[in-house]
């Protein structure tokens, strides 16, 4: 199967468990309920994107274990082709265990399992799969040697790349940076790799490491979108009350990618990515949140 975007990335059983508050370090709090869904920014993110109408592709590193069939069978139904993603006997998949509290906010615990183990080597067998490609995305959840060299590969092919800075990292390789077409950050991220606290002062500086563009994402202010030679687009968020925010940066990206891969307009992948991106905030989990096209675009007509 070939594939309009490979995304390069992790997966994780999600353990979410909802909680009043937050607990204070040393307090221990009882959970008001509690329930699994697929994870991983990589996974979600493709899913997003294949809920989009994109055909997408996943290279995920995940255990021979129930959960890794989990994994599969999760792509399968979104329509992604995981034939690429290798398999590991030794290592189990990933996981994820997620403290939401009353008001949507949430705080995240990741033992990453057979994500640390995604190697070059693995990308490589992917090679006609990515050189195939329009975009390939990719996060920060797995090793970047891998990372670097779906890129090169990529680049070499005259295919776009993509990179979420996610979870952040200050001490994140330059070259990586510079096989980056297009950067996602959020407010942190971004203040977390441009070493200054502003996020609009951050993309401007951000823009002259990577190829193309960079997206900051700021959560209830918006995004904006720095591009050489043309204008910054900034844009509010949709107002709506969360019950859970987890995902939402995810959805986001999936659909950006999406649209941008069928249409090539970059602003108009935004207000899909903001659309995505609230309708994510309406129920807990990740995947289970996501909205399809239709309901993205009727959400987008409701609140022109």
């Amino acid at each position: 199967m070939s594939a309009d975007i490979v995304v390069v990335g992790s997966y994780n059983l999600d353990l979410v468990l909802t909680v009043e508050r937050l607990p204070a370090p040393g307090e221990t709090c009882l959970s008001l309920s509690r329930g699994r869904s697929p994870g991983g920014k990589g996974s979600n993110q493709a899913v997003q994107a294949a809920r989009c109408g994109a055909r997408v592709a996943m290279l995920a590193a995940i255990g021979a274990d129930p959960a890794g069939s989990e994994a599969l069978q999760v792509w399968a139904d979104a329509g992604i082709d995981g034939s690429s993603a290798p398999r590991l006997e030794v290592h189990p998949t990933g996981m994820a265990v997620i403290l939401v509290e009353a008001g949507g906010e949430n705080s995240i615990v990741v033992d990453a399992g057979a994500n640390a183990r995604l190697s070059p080597a693995h990308i490589e067998a992917a090679t006609p799969l990515i050189a195939g490609a329009r975009l390939v995305l990719a996060q920060l959840e797995t090793p970047w040697p891998a990372t670097r060299r779906a890129f090169e590969i990529a680049r070499a092919s005259g295919v776009t790349t993509a990179l979420n800075a996610a979870p952040a990292r200050p001490d994140l390789e330059e070259a990586l940076l510079a096989l980056t077409d297009i950067l996602f950050v959020n407010e942190i991220e971004a203040a977390a790799l441009a070493g200054v606290s502003d996020p609009m002062a951050a993309g401007e500086r951000l823009l002259a490491q990577v190829g193309q563009a960079v997206v900051v994402t700021r959560g209830g202010r918006g995004a904006a979108l720095f591009r050489r030679d043309e204008t910054l687009v900034a844009q509010g968020a949709y107002q709506v009350d969360p019950v859970d925010t987890t995902g939402a940066g995810d959805a986001f990206i999936g659909a950006f990618v999406a649209e941008l891969v069928a249409s090539g307009d970059a602003e108009r992948a935004m207000g899909r990515g903001q659309a995505a991106g609230a309708l994510a905030c309406a129920s807990l989990g990740a995947v289970n949140s996501f909205a399809d096209a239709d309901a993205i675009a009727a959400f987008e007509r409701a609140h022109a």
